[in-house]
């Protein structure tokens, strides 16, 4: 076995068979790398102790923001400063990276039943 292996996106990301799941992929220091199909849209929230940085895959995501919002293309990137409230949405579904430090949770201080097991790996 090769002790240095590349990650394929592609590969981590067919394994998920739900939206707004995101799970792990790999960790930098107290970051981890997470993968995620999203559809529909998802709640507002804030993550009030770290930005959250979102890369597009594939697809279109728009996130919202009280006062506007920002569209998203494949091979895009937006960083969601710490403490800002959004609301992402997919109208058709979307492959995306998300960076963030570990244990943060996807609905940041909101919880509730959208909220995603932290810490799966695939």
């Amino acid at each position: 076995m090769n002790a240095y292996q590349s990650l394929n996106f592609a590969e981590k990301i067919a394994r998920i068979d739900s939206h707004w799941s995101p799970r792990v992929i790999a960790e930098m220091n107290d970051y981890q790398f997470k993968v995620v199909k999203l559809l529909g849209d998802f709640i507002w929230h804030d993550h009030l102790d770290t930005d959250e940085t979102f890369i597009v895959l594939e697809g279109q995501l728009r996130i919202d923001f009280r006062d506007g919002h920002v569209l998203l293309n494949a091979g895009e990137m937006y960083v969601v400063p710490k403490g800002v409230e959004h609301k992402p949405s997919a109208a058709q579904e979307v492959k995306l990276l998300l960076i963030e430090p570990k244990g943060v949770l996807n609905t940041g201080s909101e919880g509730g039943e959208r909220t995603a097991q932290n810490d799966v790996w695939v």
